[in-house]
């Protein structure tokens, strides 16, 4: 089913996208483009290859997930062939993530990836699971926001680049402006929200390998709302709006705090790959039965006074 919507100068045929980390090995993202996403983004790359973090590294609640998969890749050379491969084989719009903790190694990132011409390259500045490994995350602060997003912009050529924030902030208007005048073509949000912790009651210890994990699912649908309506107060960029969606109603709440694009991820697990079919045909009937003939008519009703 068609519900086109323009971005960065292409036409997509529908504005939901499988988020980064739902699928982890690259030839396997053809799950997705089977299941008829409008596009998708691969798992985050770095320049090394990751293990990731200790076994087990998802935990189901009952109201979503937690998961520490810690950013397992195989690295730039590896992934880079892989990423070439898969980009040959499918007409679906690909959006590369990458993740550094150096300047340097954002920079070489997108230089390399920006050669295979994706549709944008995302820049995960916000991913919890590696907080303790690596510092401070730095979509917490508009200033290395901004940095990093300015110097990615210079080696990305054409390609458009996405900066990806954090919920875990209370001014992220503020840096999602701060990524805007850097350069940022797009803006995604929200990544999971930091940090939560389930534990067996039996075994007397945590269920994750490593201790804490990035909650997401259903539970943390509002406070991406939340976001993504400040968000849209602040900046004129789009806005990629993920977190919590597992419904055509939860998809068009998003769209009307002022997201162009749809991640669903968490969903997938709990209602398997017809969730993307199953929401489309929702948004289609809502769009039909009040006389909305654009997608992009309904973005950011909610701002409307």
């Amino acid at each position: 089913m068609d519900i086109p919507i323009d971005i960065f100068g292409k036409k997509l045929k529908n504005p939901l996208f499988l988020p980064s980390g739902i699928i982890n090995d690259i030839p396997n993202h053809s799950m997705a483009v089977k299941a008829g996403v409008g596009s998708l983004v691969l798992k985050s790359i770095t320049v090394d290859p990751r293990e990731g973090n200790p076994i087990p590294r998802i935990a189901k609640y009952d109201s979503g997930f937690i998961n520490s998969v810690g950013l397992r890749n195989p690295g730039l050379t590896e992934a880079k062939k892989q990423i070439k491969l898969f980009l040959e084989k499918t007409n679906t719009p690909v959006i590369i993530s990458v993740f550094a903790v150096k300047a340097d190694d954002f920079q070489r990132l997108v230089y390399e990836f920006s050669e295979l011409c994706p549709l944008a390259i995302e820049l995960n500045l916000s991913c919890p699971n590696v907080s303790d490994e690596f510092g401070e995350i730095l979509a917490n602060k508009a200033d290395s926001s901004y940095k990093i997003t300015k110097l990615a912009k210079k080696q990305a050529k054409n390609i458009p680049v996405i900066s990806k924030l954090s919920p875990n902030t209370d001014n992220i208007g503020e840096i999602a402006k701060a990524c805007e005048q850097a350069g940022a073509d797009a803006v995604a949000a929200i990544n999971t929200v930091s940090q939560g912790m389930i534990i067996d009651i039996n075994k007397k210890r945590p269920v994750l390998g490593n201790g804490k994990g990035g909650v997401s699912g259903t539970g943390i649908k509002p406070i991406a709302v939340a976001k993504v309506y400040e968000i849209y107060e602040a900046v004129k960029i789009p806005i990629l709006g993920i977190g919590g969606i597992s419904t055509w109603q939860d998809a068009v709440e998003m769209i009307m705090a002022g997201a162009s694009l749809i991640g669903i991820g968490s969903a997938v697990y709990e209602k398997g790959w017809n969730v993307y079919k199953d929401i489309l045909f929702g948004i289609k009937t809502y769009m039909e039965k009040t006389n909305i003939s654009q997608i992009k008519n309904l973005i950011g009703a909610a701002h409307e006074k």
